[in-house]
């Protein structure tokens, strides 16, 4: 009796661990740590800005396709091969990387207006709730607890590559579409965990990169929206189908 006594008390600050008390427990991060996550995910809330311009600039010119995605990438290869120093040419670089980009996937928001403007916004504030809610998990987290999951998530990312790569000469189908987009969407919340605690883990030795850092979480926050976006277009055409064969 006394041993299962023993086990039940050496169990029960675990069962009690998320109380509000631990949610409000940041002692694992150190304040300039948590100065540098805040200029993170400001920087990162102005490069959403920036890509929400892109996508209207798209609406309104039609500018969006293969030319901005190359344009994209190479404000992103541009910047992170410029020295952090030059702080105020890096945080252009990474605005204007963010502008290209919302006007890459102007074309879907776009169509998402056309359509239903509700799952626009819905998917927005649905994949702004997730990024949250992993972010904040990752921080309240044990340090260094998820990184491992980089590997599997690097070995699922090159599945996905490789499945895009075979669909575009083989041709696909919607099974393998399907799967590729809830793969993909698992593969890239996973990576907002996983670069959470990289970008706190790398802080704490001394990287304080944050213009870097606000562009590995723009990246995930843009995977993750569009993966939710085409979800829920579909499962609306779908709806609308049914409604319509209904009526006839």
């Amino acid at each position: 009796m006394d041993a299962f006594a023993s086990f039940f008390e050496s169990q029960s600050p675990s069962r009690n661990r998320w109380t509000y008390d631990s949610l409000k427990n940041f002692r694992q991060i150190s304040p300039v740590v948590q100065n540098h996550l805040k200029q993170v995910y400001l920087t990162l809330c102005c490069a959403l800005v920036a890509s929400a311009a892109g996508a209207y600039l798209h609406i309104l010119l039609n500018i969006g396709g293969l030319l901005t995605t190359f344009a994209c990438l190479g404000c992103m290869a541009w910047l992170l091969s410029l020295p952090q120093y030059e702080e105020q040419k890096r945080v252009g670089l990474l605005m204007a990387a963010a502008l290209f980009e919302g006007a890459s996937v102007g074309p879907l928001i776009h169509l998402a207006i056309q359509m239903d403007p509700s799952v626009l916004i819905t998917a927005f504030v649905g994949t702004s709730v997730a990024f949250g809610c992993f972010s904040a998990a990752a921080m309240l987290a044990r340090r260094r607890e998820y990184l491992y999951l980089g590997g599997l998530l690097s070995s699922g990312l090159s599945i996905l590559l490789w499945l895009h790569f075979a669909s575009s000469i083989f041709g696909g189908s919607a099974a393998i579409f399907k799967f590729e987009l809830y793969f993909g969407l698992l593969v890239f919340v996973g990576y907002v965990v996983v670069d959470t605690q990289e970008i706190i883990e790398k802080a704490h030795v001394g990287d304080l990169d944050y213009v870097k850092h606000a562009l590995n979480l723009f990246s995930d926050f843009v995977a993750v929206f569009v993966r939710i976006l085409i979800i829920m277009l579909k499962n609306s055409a779908e709806k609308n189908e049914k409604k319509k064969k209904r009526r006839d």
